[in-house]
């Protein structure tokens, strides 16, 4: 881990301090996402068929997910994983459906009433990854919010395994949180079938989920088409900022930041810190518990890209964290809520000793579907909201006409919009006619 003194930088060596690891976006990916988007309209299920063969060296016979694959996915998993699976989403339903949007109705003046109703978007998409390792957590992450938002259609694709199945876990947490159909599809053709369309895969109005940067390219590309499907956010590899002082626990610390390292080579960790000391203790302990992980080669790729930076005091250090924006955000400090209220952008917070940031990814009740690679200063992580829409509605009495149509009339007077001002003085004119 590459070690910084942020008090020695100038500004535009602090720019390319906390510089995520250049993403994957060259002219070769943009053309491949491009020619297996076209693949996938021009021949539909051909083309999935064919393209799972090329990818994932599987020939299938079928895209859907039976429903004896549905049972034989349970009849094989551990008790104790389908009893964790459900207790996870039991959680994340109860804050979730606590942080849901609420209908509004007001009246902003005497007969002029102001609402907001909200509809779920019709049919949405999620994508589950299983490159690295297969995610069941996603499909909980996605599939309860959009549960409780309502949606009437929620499709899922997930890659399908070399033996012809999609993983079992993830095939039971998506039957457990109400997802209606599954796909045996991953990658880029994945988004391209739940954007477009194909016999067999319905048009989607929205996607959601992670997914490695074929699968990124592939939701900015059909993002960016009219003829294609909104998105969550836009996302990169997964990161996580640590904040420390002396009294945390260098092996926690170590912990947390190796539990993002193992995501995948360019995930990208930091821990800033006022404390000299706590930073070469850590970083002796992430080599020490790194050299024990089945990903430990993953883990090391990752931590080539990623920074102990020493900061002044702690308030240095949420100022450090603020311009990273990170994905994950820990605090590992003496008090560290008296930090919070100066957290201005990260996706996700855990405060305390206590909080790892994997229970997060699992069972505390957030979400881990969040805005990565600095988005965090616009986005927010999946909710419930992110599966509605918000529709504004408005009415007006008589009186409420005479009350505000004047002022109507002014501002539209005052943009010379002349069509604008006559919606509303007709209106008050045939008012006044029968007063």
């Amino acid at each position: 881990m590459k070690r910084i003194d942020w008090k020695t930088l100038d500004a535009a060596a602090r720019d390319a301090a906390l510089a995520r690891p250049v993403q994957a976006r060259s002219a070769d990916l943009r053309q491949g996402v491009e020619g297996i988007i076209a693949e996938v309209r021009a021949h539909g299920d051909a083309a999935l068929f064919e393209l799972t063969a090329r990818y994932d060296g599987v020939a299938m016979a079928d895209l859907a997910v039976s429903e004896q694959e549905f049972a034989d996915a349970e009849s094989r998993l551990p008790e104790t994983l389908k009893a964790a699976i459900l207790e996870a989403a039991g959680r994340i339903e109860t804050f979730h459906r606590a942080a849901a949007p609420v209908p509004v109705a007001i009246d902003t003046a005497p007969g002029v009433r102001v609402e907001r109703v909200l509809r779920p978007v019709r049919r949405v998409g999620l994508y589950v990854p299983a490159g690295g390792a297969p995610l069941p957590s996603t499909a909980i992450m996605l599939g309860v919010p959009a549960a409780i938002a309502g949606c009437p259609e929620v499709v899922l694709c997930t890659p399908v395994q070399a033996n012809g199945r999609c993983d079992d876990a993830v095939l039971f947490a998506a039957r457990a949180v109400g997802v209606h159909r599954v796909f045996k599809l991953g990658g880029a053709q994945a988004i391209a079938a739940m954007a477009y369309g194909t016999a067999s895969v319905p048009r989607c109005d929205k996607l959601f989920g992670p997914g490695n940067a074929w699968v990124t390219e592939a939701k900015l590309q059909v993002a960016g088409d009219p003829a294609g499907a909104a998105i969550d956010m836009p996302a990169g590899p997964s990161e996580v900022l640590v904040i420390a002082d002396d009294t945390a626990d260098p092996r926690f610390v170590a912990a947390d930041l190796l539990s993002q390292a193992e995501h995948g080579p360019d995930s990208q960790v930091l821990l800033v810190s006022p404390s000299r000391e706590l930073l070469g203790a850590v970083e002796a302990e992430v080599e020490r518990q790194r050299a024990q992980l089945p990903r430990a080669e993953v883990a090391a790729a990752a931590l080539s890209e990623s920074r102990l930076v020493l900061v002044g005091d702690l308030a240095e250090a949420v100022a450090v964290s603020n311009l990273y924006a990170p994905e994950h955000l820990i605090v590992q400090t003496a008090e560290p809520r008296a930090l919070l209220d100066d957290i201005e952008s990260a996706g996700s917070v855990f405060l305390g000793e206590w909080t790892p940031e994997s229970i997060g990814d699992y069972c505390s009740g957030s979400n881990h579907v969040l805005p990565t690679y600095g988005y965090a200063r616009s986005f927010s992580g999946v909710s419930v909201a992110s599966f509605q829409k918000q529709v504004t509605v408005q009415q007006l009495s008589a009186e409420g006409l005479r009350g505000i149509g004047p002022c109507a009339e002014i501002l539209a007077e005052a943009e010379q919009l002349e069509a604008h001002r006559r919606a509303v003085s007709l209106r008050l004119a045939a008012l006044r006619a029968t007063a």
